[in-house]
């Protein structure tokens, strides 16, 4: 099954006419996964086509307005379903903290919200969350709050090649199980082995870098990532106001890409003084040439 990423919002911290500030959401395996929860979210996702109790985890990057200002609506809207699912918050230091203020602010029938919240708070690259099919990994970055960037990695999974299974005479059933799971069954005797009628299908990695400067974090999390989803706030010529405000430019963005080896890059979060991203879009082509600037609704498959 593929990864979905559709961007619900591709703006800095002021949304525009065409474009709403930061979110993401990941379609992993019929899981949904967003990253970043701004203003208007809720409203994105349903021009979007997207169900928003399919919401599982949340992850946040930091806790400034454009990022999290839409998460109290949406929570309040999945509390209101029949039957709410449990949801993962996952944030920095500080997060269980402000999730508390926020269901405070507005009249919140909590005891309906089953919600778990984890706060992370990395020393280098680690493990944020694991399962059988895939684990997160986050890095703090370099803004003026505590800020952290992810890497989703789809676990490598061992695909049974049919006509070698039938050839040693097995069917489907319990034993096929076992060497799909990676164990070996015996047979008549004799002994097969997973790597006897499989081969390893490598996993996917989708590496998302929100607000920062460059630093090694940032390179270390996006290493040898499928697809680099990177904050890209200025062009090159702006630097002076990406350095003052901890934001990256496309050249920034470049770098990183270059530095950690990714596959594609897809630049984001850009400042409103841009009337269309198409100066960004051409100059990051510079520095990166398998790049892309990203757009409201865009929707790639990993």
């Amino acid at each position: 099954m593929a990864i979905e990423i559709t961007m619900l919002g591709t703006a800095c911290m002021v949304p525009t006419k065409e474009r709403n500030v930061q979110a993401i959401f990941v379609d992993m395996h019929g899981e949904g996964l967003l990253f970043d929860c701004g203003e208007g979210t809720q409203r994105q996702m349903n021009i979007a086509g997207i169900n928003r109790n399919r919401v599982r985890k949340i992850f946040i990057s930091h806790w400034h307005g454009d990022h999290v200002s839409g998460l109290v609506g949406l929570l309040q809207t999945i509390t209101n379903s029949e039957n709410p699912q449990k949801i993962i918050i996952f944030g920095p230091r500080e997060t269980k903290d402000r999730i508390a203020y926020l269901l405070r602010s507005v009249s919140f029938e909590s005891n309906k919200i089953n919600l778990e919240i984890r706060e992370l708070d990395p020393v280098y690259v680690e493990k944020a969350y694991e399962n059988e099919e895939y684990y997160v990994e986050c890095a703090y970055l370099e803004h003026k709050p505590k800020c952290l960037g992810y890497s989703l990695v789809e676990k490598d999974k061992l695909r049974i090649q049919m006509p070698k299974v039938k050839k040693l005479g097995l069917r489907e059933g319990p034993l096929l199980g076992k060497l799909q799971r990676g164990q070996s069954v015996e047979v008549k005797g004799q002994t097969i082995k997973p790597e006897d009628v499989a081969i390893t299908q490598k996993g996917k990695k989708l590496t998302i870098i929100m607000d920062t400067r460059p630093c090694e974090n940032a390179i270390e999390l996006a290493r040898e990532a499928d697809l680099l989803i990177c904050e890209s706030a200025y062009t090159a010529e702006h630097e002076e106001k990406a350095i003052s405000y901890k934001h990256m430019t496309t050249k920034d963005a470049g770098l990183i890409a270059t530095k950690a080896e990714v596959k594609k890059l897809i630049i984001t979060h850009f400042s409103q003084r841009y009337k269309t991203a198409k100066e960004l879009g051409e100059e990051i082509k510079t520095f990166f040439p398998n790049s892309e600037t990203a757009y409201d609704f865009m929707k790639v498959k990993l």
